[in-house]
């Protein structure tokens, strides 16, 4: 599953790999976690089809487990390639496994959400904004955790005003 929405995004999010409805339905984040972050891009005033929305793996892992290092690195040229085409101005990183690659580190999500980082390879440098992944935040529905992540989409919202006027 390559990835979906608007060719010209100003915004991407991108995950860490399809799950069971996602491979079923060859769409990302069609599943509770998808009906989450559809509810995030709404609150931020926009609409799917005004993002891009990808994963890092481009197929589910077996048992639905986190992603392998040699997975991650065996799809990490076709993610790269798709954040040259889109040249989003931001991306927003969903959980761990997607923003430990888009920031080249092993530092837990929990230490680097809501602190702006830079995605770059030899062609494109765009700002990532690290948050936790929407089936984070169903499994952690409490106040702090959503006031975290709604935090980190209104930077996004700050960043990218500017930018739509």
């Amino acid at each position: 599953m390559f990835g979906e929405g608007a060719p010209d995004a100003e915004l991407m999010f991108i995950g860490e790999a399809p799950g069971e409805q996602e491979d079923r339905t060859g769409r990302p984040f069609v599943g509770r976690a998808g009906r989450k972050l559809d509810e995030i891009i709404q609150a931020m005033g926009l609409a799917r089809p005004d993002v891009y929305i990808a994963n890092v793996l481009k197929s589910r892992p077996m048992g639905n487990r986190t992603p392998l290092p040699t997975e991650v690195e065996q799809c990490a040229a076709f993610l790269a390639e798709q954040i040259r085409i889109i040249q989003p101005k931001v991306i927003v990183g969903l959980g761990g496994p997607a923003v430990k690659w888009l920031l080249g580190t092993n530092v837990g999500i929990t230490r680097l959400r809501g602190q702006w980082a830079t995605f770059t390879d030899a062609e494109v440098a765009v700002p990532v904004m690290p948050t936790f992944h929407p089936a984070y935040l169903l499994r952690n529905y409490t106040p702090d955790t959503r006031g975290k992540v709604w935090s980190d989409m209104q930077q996004v919202m700050a960043y990218l005003q500017p930018a739509s006027k």
